[in-house]
């Protein structure tokens, strides 16, 4: 089963139901993967401190014009839809930082005159951390393109395990490469004004997916209802509410997961987890 955390925007809590859903699988006695997709900022290690085994490169293939071959026809210009690779007279110039490797300029050269070269993006890190495997992955600084790095890390999702992303914050690319192909997807929101709006964004983009999905109110004492009245009218289930909690807050910053430091959390993520599995049975 492939879970991914999610939220419209950044701050709440996403990052706190995934790592502790991860526990208390794990302690279940299932064999869990938690993914850190939120490759612009990963912060699950802050909370379960894993033990990192191993690192790679990953690396995007970018285009590299051979100049003898070249004929300039521009062939390889008019179908980059991101002008990674444009034609001036007779000249190729490639802007590599803009290219999304699709392969479409290699494909159409007559004279196979492109070839591929390595551009770094980013690292994959895996390791494992109270019993369950861990992947996340590091963007490189200034790189503006985190898709081709979370695809890497979804790659490693293995049939035999409960897989748990940690999707990037919002309702762009980033966010929707983390969740495609999902089972299910739990979009954790706060009853705030910010908070709904959000909400009903991501919503919407995971609707387009066709892709199961409910609702986790974190700090849901703090505000109003219409969370919950939006969550009915819609027909997305709800699956958990997290108090607003001091003891919760305190750990968090010592980086202590909720479910270890807080007893009676520990039951709120467990009623959480065998939720979705209900609603991915159905």
């Amino acid at each position: 089963m492939k879970i991914a955390i999610a939220s419209g925007k950044g701050g709440t809590g996403k990052t706190t139901v995934a790592t502790n859903l991860a526990i208390v699988a794990s302690q279940a006695g299932a064999p869990v993967h938690l993914l850190d997709c939120d490759v612009e900022e990963p912060n699950c290690h802050i909370f379960i401190r894993p033990v990192i085994e191993r690192s790679e490169t990953v690396a995007l293939s970018v285009p590299e014009v051979d100049e003898e071959k070249c004929t300039g026809c521009g062939d390889c210009a008019a179908i980059c839809q991101y002008s990674a690779i444009v034609c001036l007279r007779e000249k190729v110039l490639t802007f590599p930082e803009l290219c999304h490797g699709c392969g479409g300029c290699r494909l159409v050269c007559p004279q196979q005159a492109i070839d591929w070269a390595g551009r770094e993006i980013g690292v994959l890190e895996h390791g494992s951390a109270s019993g369950f495997a861990f992947t996340q992955g590091r963007l490189r600084i200034g790189e503006a393109m985190s898709p081709p790095l979370i695809r890497k890390i979804k790659a490693l999702i293995g049939e035999s395990h409960l897989s748990i992303i940690d999707a990037p914050p919002g309702t762009s690319c980033p966010m929707i490469t983390a969740v495609r192909h999902s089972d299910f997807v739990c979009l954790v929101t706060e009853p705030t004004p910010f908070g709904l709006n959000d909400l009903e964004l991501a919503v919407d983009a995971v609707g387009t997916m066709q892709i199961p999905m409910g609702v986790v109110i974190n700090r849901a004492d703090i505000g109003d209802d219409r969370a919950r009245e939006y969550c009915r009218s819609r027909g997305v289930p709800l699956l958990a509410e997290i108090p607003d909690s001091r003891r919760v807050a305190v750990a968090y910053s010592e980086g202590e997961p909720a479910c270890l430091a807080v007893p009676e959390m520990k039951g709120v993520f467990e009623t959480l987890l065998r939720s979705i599995e209900e609603q991915v049975g159905r």
